[in-house]
């Protein structure tokens, strides 16, 4: 049967499906421009990413430089797996991934074991045993694949970086948020909490004043930004506007991702 033979409700459905692959694979380039634009994850190939979001395209090329990410792809397939979705890349996987929503209650303690030493291979050994126990520990008491959760929790950093975070290099690496207070030209003055410590404990600061670059080589998806728009962030890089209810699942993962964190700060 060709495509314009389709029954119209298989047709929707294979466009919807279509459409949601698209937005997933633009979406999840906006996350991963930035630390691989530093070299610091992924293919070497961040001109052709950032060519891509600036020309507004997403294909199979696109996809399969994410897929090269060794860290951000096989999170996204196991999310996939356990709430029996097909395409990694549908963007409701990818805001699990990046955002935070209810497709990671799918994901159990016993997978995310086997995630951590079967795909990031991280094994127990004299040198680390206090962190695997302490990590495996945490997978018990709501570890969600969040990518806020690996970078606060997981003592081995994503990429080519084998030391480990600093307090700056982590609070750069989550995927934080800010409210836009300022646009002018390619610079953006937000409002933001920075990641810090009190009393032992990793916390959120009181909020400040940041400026950041809106566009790299162009490839800007905030043309329509404006004063008082919530933006997501990683690597000083604008992701997304985001919503009431995505900003809501981002503090509450990025809360549990820090409520962890501290068992291992606190030991």
């Amino acid at each position: 049967m060709s495509v314009n033979t389709l029954p119209a409700q298989q047709f929707s459905s294979q466009s919807d499906a279509m459409s949601s692959r698209i937005d997933g694979i633009t979406r999840c380039t906006r996350y991963a421009c930035g630390p691989n634009r530093l070299q610091l994850c992924g293919p070497d190939m961040h001109h052709e990413v950032i060519a891509y979001l600036a020309a507004g395209a997403s294909d199979g090329g696109l996809a399969q430089i994410l897929r090269g990410f060794q860290t951000l792809y096989p999170y996204l397939e196991n999310i996939a797996h356990a709430n029996h979705i097909r395409d990694p890349f549908h963007t409701r996987i990818v805001e699990a991934y990046w955002i935070g929503n209810e497709l990671l209650d799918a994901i159990t303690p016993r997978a995310y074991f086997r995630h951590i030493t079967d795909i990031r291979q991280l094994r127990r050994t004299p040198s680390n045993s206090h962190a695997f126990d302490t990590l495996a520990e945490k997978l018990r008491h709501g570890a969600t694949m969040h990518h806020n959760f690996h970078v606060m929790n997981v003592w081995q950093r994503t990429g080519y970086v084998q030391e480990a975070h600093t307090l700056n290099s982590m609070d750069q690496c989550r995927v934080s948020w800010g409210t836009v207070t300022k646009i002018d030209g390619p610079y953006l003055t937000l409002k933001r909490q920075p990641l810090a410590t009190a009393g032992g404990k990793l916390l959120l600061g009181p909020e400040e004043t940041v400026k950041i670059i809106r566009r790299l080589n162009d490839a800007s998806f905030v043309d329509d930004l404006r004063a008082g728009d919530v933006i997501s962030l990683h690597w000083d890089v604008p992701c997304d506007i985001v919503d009431a209810r995505e900003l809501r699942n981002l503090k509450k993962y990025t809360a549990l991702a820090l409520s962890l964190a501290n068992i291992t700060v606190l030991s």
